[in-house]
């Protein structure tokens, strides 16, 4: 997706080998109309999968899953990180472990708003290590509920998230898949997608 590889390559910082900051316009600020394109590109990506949730984690994949839903027209479930007294005590949990807190956090879905009868699209900001995917996908396998796909924003291809996710045979559609990326100026090389979805096929086989 050409405007947001731009939004990155303009605003996007590099820290280390393996963080790149957003904050700009995805997970502190955000960028509506860019919200808006991208919400748009997952809906025609993944018509008529007959698709009737959208499923995230707060808070950053709220925002892209929320114009996906828009375009879908179908609602957003978003898994909750912190319990309280609000939330439903019949719930659907999963245990996540973030490398960027170094921690793990428990993430949970009321069972009244996700059963066997959705077909979800999982939606997230970054595909990194995978973990955050995986709850996901292990709350809906909880729900009975079927998985059309995942909608990935930023995908970072030098780490292992992406092979993992698709060798289970789920469906991964990345709108920016970065190659590789260098603190020093904050470089950052992006993959041929088309040649990138060749690559992860030869891989699974």
């Amino acid at each position: 997706m050409d405007l947001l590889k731009q939004k990155i390559s303009s605003e996007g910082r590099v820290i280390g080998t393996d963080i790149l900051k957003v904050d700009s316009f995805l997970n502190h600020q955000v960028d509506p109309d860019l919200m808006k394109a991208i919400g748009e590109e997952f809906a025609l990506i993944f018509e008529g999968q007959g698709i009737t949730k959208v499923l995230t984690i707060e808070s950053s994949g709220i925002a892209p899953a929320l114009f996906t839903g828009l375009f879908l027209h179908v609602p957003v479930v978003f898994a909750k990180k912190t319990a309280s007294r609000n939330l439903d005590t019949e719930t659907y949990h999963a245990a996540v472990h973030s490398f960027t807190r170094g921690s793990e956090y428990i993430v949970r879905v009321s069972k009244r708003y996700l059963t066997a009868e959705d077909t979800v699209l999982l939606i997230d900001d970054f595909l990194a290590r995978g973990r955050a995917l995986m709850g996901l996908l292990e709350i809906a396998e909880q729900a009975g509920a079927r998985v059309a796909g995942a909608g990935i924003v930023i995908e970072k291809g030098f780490q292992d998230g992406g092979s993992l996710i698709r060798s289970m045979g789920i469906r991964v559609e990345s709108l920016a898949i970065i190659k590789e990326m260098s603190e020093e100026g904050s470089k950052i090389t992006f993959a041929d997608e088309t040649k990138w979805a060749t690559h992860m096929e030869e891989e699974k086989t």
